[in-house]
C-alpha cells in the first residue's frame, strides 16, 4: 500500500463518480482517444479524412 499514491476515500470518490458520469466519463475517454490518434499515430491520409469529418460535422451543428 506505501506505493500506492492515491487514498482509500480518493479511490472510492473517483469510483462514485465514475458510476454517476457515466455518459460523461465515456466522452472524456473518447476525446482523449481522438487527440491521442491525431497527435501520435495519424498519417497525412488519415489527418486528410479527419479534417473532412471536422468540417462535416461543424456544418451539422451550425444548422
Amino acid at each position: 500500500m506505501a506505493d500506492n499514491k492515491v487514498s482509500e476515500a480518493q479511490r472510492k470518490a473517483n469510483k462514485k463518480w465514475d458510476e454517476k458520469n457515466k455518459e460523461r466519463k465515456s466522452y472524456i475517454n473518447k476525446r482523449s482517444t481522438a487527440k491521442s490518434f491525431i497527435l501520435n499515430l495519424a498519417t497525412q491520409e488519415d489527418l486528410e479524412t479527419i479534417k473532412k469529418y471536422v468540417a462535416q460535422r461543424e456544418n451539422e451543428l451550425n444548422k
